[in-house]
């Protein structure tokens, strides 16, 4: 049947018979929500086939959607293939899709088996395939785009590919059942989803089909204890094994997935499980952030798990609290996750990217289950199973190999362009801030003086963004930092021999112009002939490194250095030992990523939730804001949100420092409670000023190095080994380490009364065994 399937994939006709816009608009509708943004016009130059292609115009920022006038008669299962080809420029999207509606007219989904490009200089395949679901009825297809774009439009068909429902074997039982000591899992055959009983707590955790695409065909149990199946993922076209497995003694199901072939689109299996209300998503977005799964103010997010604007360490999950469930993403160079919510509940549904343009190597997920802890209990685990693969290091392990180390640890981050360094470091040191990273390059003689006093030099550099030289007269101010010498023969290449687009610089016209981006592969030569030659005449003690693990692990398609992500990481983190182990600097990165645990001291932006930063935070970094925006108030530093997961997995391993666009004197309105936090996770404070703000703010940047530095030199080198709310609105929270030391922060408006008498004031700390 999968063959007679296939088959009608080549041979099925169109069910809509204008596609390549012959015979004009006839048979399609226009919309868009901006009122009269979008034109269309038939273009009979620029085509994809035939005489005549569809040019549309959409200078409007909100959507807009073209539609064929055919609206199809489903059922349940019903395979509907769409296709058509497009070509965008401008900063919108163009989307392939469905609309799916129920038997009583009514909306189910309005973007199903949504397959979106962006600009591109040729023409681009877009195609899709989509189930209906159990209640599905009718579908309409439709091409949809957000944001100012041109778009021309080609060869749009609709093709009908029969009922998925036939490939199931008929013999195939409705459930099969893992059991062991702590955990019974049934695999529900109709939909191949798991409900997990937990034996310890009698929770079960039920996993949501979110589509009707999966199609189980074949499932057995072997004498191991494995569940094997053999899927079809109907949308992708894609045939897949499945292996599930239970752990002997522990309360963990692992799931591995193969296959052969292209991945067209990103596959969202296993299932995801749903929370129960009360519940919250435990997300290692930065240093971490809790999701309620009923808080209706979450939009949906995409986090990749390849690079530090994602996910920063390879797992996610959801707890009470208490009970939860976590999965461990042990494949995640070629993964990603997305907050989606379903049923009125927030859920995180995991997906696997192809790896150039294939399914590739073995996906695994490690799925493990918690009668008590909730995302304590979740980092510890993880701490565990990074131990276990090589990602741990201590910074204690780190001193040995370098002792300027523990110049690190208790130092505030201090960014400023004064020239006159050495006599602004000395009134810092007068006036009580004793510890100093001096993060911006100076000359060989005030490096020397500044190491005199003690302050851990440092300078930025840069392995990513390059410009092409041709347009250098053409811009405001030209980066130092960049390796001009690699364009162009040393940049990537996307798989249509593009190259891929980067950092965009201004114009002396008030335009921007992006950057190449240098291959990971080539950039490590790059960075040895300028760290050899900078280090010989200027005695910095350490490197803070821009953008290698902020940035995605990057594919590349240049014929003469070509790269799947895996191997991107590995370069990346060759560029990072380079400079950690070869030129024994203490070296930081920005944002961070768990890949570079072994090669870093500290992370510039860990503290900083990426999407929850003030707009323009990369650009505007020297701007102090006098107003705070909702987000930043609600997430940055929102005290019922933030999660401090990096600190309970690694904060013996790396500092967690702010962003240099989100410091502690960023807002003036929140510079106390950026202290509470850093009082709270053991973590330094950055300043960013220049002589002006030292000279009118000088008490106030003294107290905020005085509330904090000392504490963190105490737990600097020491475990997190736990973190509780002690009220319910998460108002007072505590962390304890593993030398003894326990901190309690009170960001309420109230004195807090401890079980022993103490009292934390509002807005205050207290510490106890330093």
């Amino acid at each position: 049947m999968l063959f007679l399937l296939a088959t009608a994939a080549i041979a099925g006709e169109s069910q809509f018979h204008n596609g390549g816009f012959e015979s004009g608009l006839s048979g399609w509708r226009l919309w868009s929500r901006t009122p009269g943004a979008l034109t269309s016009a038939l273009e009979n130059k620029n085509v994809h086939s035939g005489q005549t292609a569809l040019l549309l115009e959409h200078p409007a920022e909100q959507d807009w959607s073209l539609e064929p006038s055919i609206r199809l008669e489903v059922q349940p299962g019903d395979l509907v293939e769409l296709n058509c080809w497009v070509k965008v420029t401008g900063g919108g999207t163009a989307t392939l899709c469905a609309s799916t509606w129920d038997a009583e007219g009514k909306v189910v989904a309005w973007s199903a088996g949504e397959q979106t490009v962006s600009e591109g200089a040729d023409w681009q395949h877009l195609q899709t395939r989509v189930v209906a679901s159990g209640n599905v009825r009718q579908m309409q297809p439709r091409l949809i785009g957000h944001g100012p774009a041109t778009v021309w439009v080609d060869d749009y068909a609709v093709v009908q590919r029969g009922n998925v429902h036939a490939l199931r074997s008929r013999e195939i039982p409705a459930t099969l059942i893992l059991s062991n000591a702590m955990l019974d899992v049934r695999f529900n055959t109709s939909d191949a989803a798991c409900v997990v009983r937990d034996r310890r707590t009698s929770r079960a955790w039920t996993q949501k089909a979110l589509a009707n695409d999966c199609i189980v065909k074949s499932a057995s149990t072997d004498i191991a204890g494995r569940l094997r199946c053999d899927l079809f993922h109907a949308g992708l076209g894609l045939e897949l094994q499945a292996v599930l497995h239970l752990g002997a003694d522990r309360p963990e199901l692992v799931v591995e997935l193969s296959a052969r072939g292209p991945l067209p689109a990103s596959l969202g299996f296993p299932h995801p499980f749903q929370g129960e209300p009360g519940d919250y998503l435990v997300i290692p977005m930065n240093e971490g952030i809790a999701y309620p799964v009923d808080d209706a103010a979450i939009p949906p997010i995409h986090l990749i798990a390849y690079g530090g604007h994602g996910i920063c360490m390879a797992f996610y999950g959801v707890t009470d609290g208490e009970r939860g469930q976590m999965s461990i993403i042990e494949t995640p160079d070629d993964a990603s996750i997305r907050v989606e919510r379903v049923d009125g509940r927030l859920l995180v549904v995991p997906e696997w990217d192809a790896q150039r343009g294939e399914f590739g190597y073995v996906r695994r997920l490690r799925h493990v289950f918690f009668d008590r802890g909730g995302h304590v209990a979740m980092a510890k685990r993880y701490r565990a199973y990074a131990q276990q693969i090589g990602l741990f290091k201590t910074l204690a392990e780190k001193r040995k190999l370098n002792p300027d180390v523990d110049r690190l640890i208790g130092a505030v981050n201090v960014w400023c362009w004064e020239r006159n360094a050495v006599s602004l470091a000395e009134e810092l040191q007068a006036a009580g801030i004793e510890r100093i990273l001096w993060s911006h390059k100076q000359s060989p003689d005030t490096i020397r003086a500044l190491n005199a006093l003690g302050v851990l030099t440092s300078r930025y550099d840069i392995y990513q963004d390059v410009m092409a030289p041709t347009n250098f007269a053409r811009l405001q101010w030209i980066h130092a930092d960049w390796t001009t010498n690699a364009w162009p023969n040393d940049i990537l290449r996307d798989r249509r021999g593009n190259w891929v687009k980067g950092w965009a610089v201004e114009a002396k016209d008030g335009g921007m112009i992006p950057c190449g981006v240098i291959c990971d592969r080539q950039a490590l030569s790059y960075a040895r002939d300028r760290i050899s030659a900078d280090l010989a005449t200027h005695p910095y003690r350490c490197r803070f490194i821009d953008t290698t693990t902020a940035a995605p692990w990057h594919e590349c398609y240049h014929p003469n250095h070509p790269m799947t992500r895996t191997e991107s990481r590995r370069w990346k983190m060759e560029l990072l030992r380079y400079v950690c182990d070869e030129n024994r600097l203490v070296t930081g990165c920005e944002t961070g990523h768990d890949a570079a645990v072994p090669f870093v001291h500290y992370f510039e932006g860990m503290l900083s939730l990426g999407p929850y930063r003030v707009p323009d935070a990369g650009r505007r970094m020297s701007e102090i804001w006098t107003e705070v925006p909702a987000a930043v108030a609600k997430f940055q530093l929102g005290h019922d949100y933030r999660l401090p997961l990096w600190e309970l997995v690694y904060h013996d391993c790396v500092v967690a420092q702010w962003y240099w666009g989100d410091y502690n004197n960023k807002l003036p309105a929140l510079w106390d409670k950026r202290d509470l936090f850093n009082v709270l996770y053991g973590t330094p404070p950055m300043f960013m000023f220049n002589r002006r703000l030292w000279e009118e703010n000088r008490a106030r940047f003294v107290q905020s190095y005085t509330n904090t530095c000392p504490h963190v030199r105490q737990v600097g080198y020491q475990e997190m080994t736990d973190h509780r709310f002690l009220t319910p609105d998460r108002s007072v929270q505590q962390t304890v380490f593993a030398n003894g030391v326990l901190i309690t922060v009170n960001f309420g408006s109230a004195d807090h009364r401890l079980p022993d008498g103490r009292v934390v004031p509002a807005r205050g700390f207290l510490t106890q065994g330093e």
